[in-house]
């Protein structure tokens, strides 16, 4: 089964995410898909991650699709014009890659390459009703294409922490009515305040995939509560990586005791492992999955 086959019987979805390099070397990456290859239902390949200059999220998914991987295509607003965002999406298509997840981007600001002059020519709400329309043969101006339309799986991000929810409900169904047919979310930590997130967003049927990342120090979560918008990694979880004899250890035992706690809740998991990609395989056997 394709992932959109999948996402509709209802099965338990499990994917996670690679970073492409800084560079053209792709050797580790591509071991890095290996380990996953059965345990995941399909990878991430993220878009120049916080607005840092690497290797392009299309070409690796390409390169994942060749090798019998199923991708999913991130995009961001941030650096292309409403014309290079459509072209991009084609060649998605063109190169069999149907699963897309629209972002809006971080700010440029935050990258290496600071000076860099940021596009957001449109929004995600914006950019999931263009691929909408390519997939009915039409570009945004309306005017067809030639041959066969493009088919996709679209996706979207929501952050199930933001405080007041409510904003991010109402931008969840936007991102429905505009084409996301899944969503996943931003990092989770706090079950109670996924649970009031879910009970908020019960009403709208759709699958939503809760965000792991893999706390990799007292430090990081310290920071994520500070700077990250929406993460709040409680204090037992501070003190728990902070006596943490073995760091790893314990950062995969809090993912995998995360991600029990969610199967009951939503209909998947997305591990995002910031450069642990190889520990991704150890959070599953320790969650069972």
């Amino acid at each position: 089964m394709t992932f959109k086959e999948k996402l509709q019987s209802g099965k338990f979805m499990v994917t996670s995410e690679i970073g492409p390099p800084k560079g053209i070397e792709i050797k580790v990456i591509l071991e890095d898909a290996e380990l996953i290859r059965t345990r995941v239902d399909a990878i991430n390949v993220t878009d120049l991650q916080s607005s840092v200059m690497r290797l392009g999220s299309l070409a690796v998914c390409s390169l994942l699709k060749q090798k019998g991987f199923e991708p999913i295509f991130q995009i961001t607003c941030r650096d292309r014009n409403r014309l290079a965002l459509q072209s991009d999406i084609l060649s998605a298509a063109a190169l069999g890659i149907e699963n897309i997840l629209i972002l809006t981007g971080d700010h440029t600001t935050m990258g290496d390459h600071p000076d860099a002059k940021p596009v957001f020519d449109l929004d995600s709400v914006q950019l999931l009703q263009v691929a909408t329309k390519l997939q009915a043969g039409l570009d945004m101006k309306e005017n067809k294409l030639e041959g066969q339309a493009p088919k996709f799986c679209l996706g979207a991000v929501v952050n199930p922490g933001s405080d007041p929810i409510e904003p991010q409900i109402i931008k969840m169904e936007k991102k429905i009515e505009a084409g996301s047919e899944f969503f996943q979310t931003q990092a989770i930590y706090d079950i109670k305040t996924f649970e009031n997130f879910l009970n908020k967003a019960k009403h709208l049927k759709v699958p939503i995939l809760g965000g792991i990342v893999l706390l990799k120090s007292a430090g990081m979560a310290r920071y994520m509560n500070k700077n990250v918008a929406g993460v709040f990694v409680p204090d037992s979880l501070i003190k728990e990586m902070e006596e943490a004899k073995d760091k790893v250890a314990t950062s995969v035992e809090i993912a995998a005791r995360l991600i029990k706690e969610l199967k009951s809740l939503c209909q998947g998991i997305h591990i995002m492992p910031i450069g642990w990609d190889k520990k991704v395989p150890l959070v599953l056997d320790a969650a069972g999955l």
